[in-house]
């Protein structure tokens, strides 16, 4: 007897999975295994493996959408060829009708596959240039430095009088990684 399996993901800790698990398990699905904070570039992710484990051969695996199981063009179909060489079938909830059983299920995962691909170099090539344009204006993202000028001198200062990273970064309350980064910018 086949099962409908279904396998959700988010890619941070704070997303909440419900409304994915509440979709796959309207598709049918019996089981469905949700991985928390996994990256979809990632192959072991630990809910995807045993997902895979479980999954038998006439299985349906039912996704929301193909980018909750592969983070690019050449690892989707890599794991939909293995999904298929296993004899699991794939479907997703939000792409039209997959069935990878057929030739031009297949084909239309492949289309499917690059304009998932497009999208994600997309928004990574937007997200590049939005950072390089707040860059330009002065603007830097990240963290702000625990090391300020005053810092800076006393470090070098320590430096130059042979103490070592980790001594100046207690001498300063700071880590001494953020000694040695301030120090190779001098």
């Amino acid at each position: 007897m086949s099962n409908v399996v279904g396998y959700a993901r988010v890619s941070t800790r704070e997303q909440n999975p419900e409304a994915q698990e509440a979709e796959l398990r309207a598709a049918g699905a019996s089981r469905v295994f949700v991985d928390h904070g996994e990256s979809s570039r990632v192959k072991d992710r630990p809910q995807w493996l045993a997902c895979l484990d479980y999954l038998r051969p006439g299985d349906t695996l039912v996704v929301r959408r193909l980018d909750r199981i592969a983070g690019s063009e050449t690892m989707a179909i890599q794991t939909i060829n293995e999904l298929n060489d296993a004899g699991v079938n794939i479907k997703s909830l939000t792409e039209p009708d997959i069935d990878t059983t057929t030739p031009m299920g297949r084909a239309l995962f492949g289309i499917v596959a690059v304009f998932a691909q497009l999208r994600v170099d997309t928004i990574r090539d937007n997200t590049r240039r939005g950072l390089a344009h707040a860059r330009a204006q002065g603007r830097v993202g990240g963290r702000p430095t625990v090391m300020t000028p005053e810092r800076v001198q006393a470090a070098v200062s320590l430096r130059a009088q042979g103490m070592s990273l980790a001594a100046i970064g207690a001498a300063l309350g700071v880590g001494p990684s953020s000694v040695a980064r301030a120090l190779a910018r001098q």
